[in-house]
């Protein structure tokens, strides 16, 4: 039986989310179910104590996230490595922000400031499984002592992906390392793809 808070996919031709193409053709049909279209209630309350803070913003998709902390005057960087998720985020930025966004591989990039936190939306549950320790590994690297990967993490089994579900104890396993996990909170205004399995985390680099 279908899912009916799943959108009915396209029949696309790429199936491989490691690939560029993978985004590029879903955005180009506008098959995006991970899209808000708007700024998440956790997200807006931990960007206003933060205001002033140096953000990346990995995967950022349509990057309304990065629209609203330009407006407010944090400095950001937004990347994606699909060149259309990347047009889409400057035509949400326009052109006085544009060049906040970035086409460029998470694992690779190099940002131009070091930041005091990278936002987490609908990044890792993209990435397959076998990329999610190259994930906190990298997180680990650019985020000095004190500074916080703060977002929504989705978890629970899921038998394809993306979104790829996790488990909560696996997840706990692979940022502990690195990692102290300092607020945790349930989240009320989930889109239907992730409703009932995301929580909002923070977790602060440690020492």
């Amino acid at each position: 039986m279908s899912d009916p808070t799943q959108p009915s996919a396209p029949d696309f031709a790429t199936r491989d989310p490691n690939s560029p193409e993978f985004w590029d053709e879903r955005f180009e049909r506008h098959f995006m179910p991970w899209d808000q279209a708007g700024v998440p209630a956790a997200f807006h309350a931990f960007a206003e104590r933060h205001r002033g803070a140096a953000v990346l913003i990995p995967g950022c998709g349509s990057a309304y996230e990065a629209v609203w902390l330009a407006r407010q005057g944090n400095p950001v960087r937004a990347i994606d490595f699909s060149p259309a998720a990347v047009a889409a985020a400057r035509e949400q930025l326009g052109p006085q922000h544009a060049q906040l966004v970035e086409q460029a591989d998470f694992f690779t990039y190099e940002p131009p400031f070091t930041p005091a936190w990278i936002y987490e939306r609908a990044f890792f549950c993209a990435l397959p499984p076998a990329r999610r320790a190259d994930y906190v590994q990298r997180m680990a690297e650019l985020l000095p002592p004190g500074a916080v990967l703060a977002g929504f993490f989705f978890f629970g089994a899921t038998p394809k992906g993306p979104p790829f579900g996790i488990e909560r104890g696996e997840l706990d396993a692979l940022l502990t390392p690195y990692f102290d996990l300092i607020e945790d909170e349930a989240v009320a205004d989930s889109i239907a793809v992730f409703t009932g399995r995301e929580r909002w985390l923070i977790w602060r680099r440690r020492a």
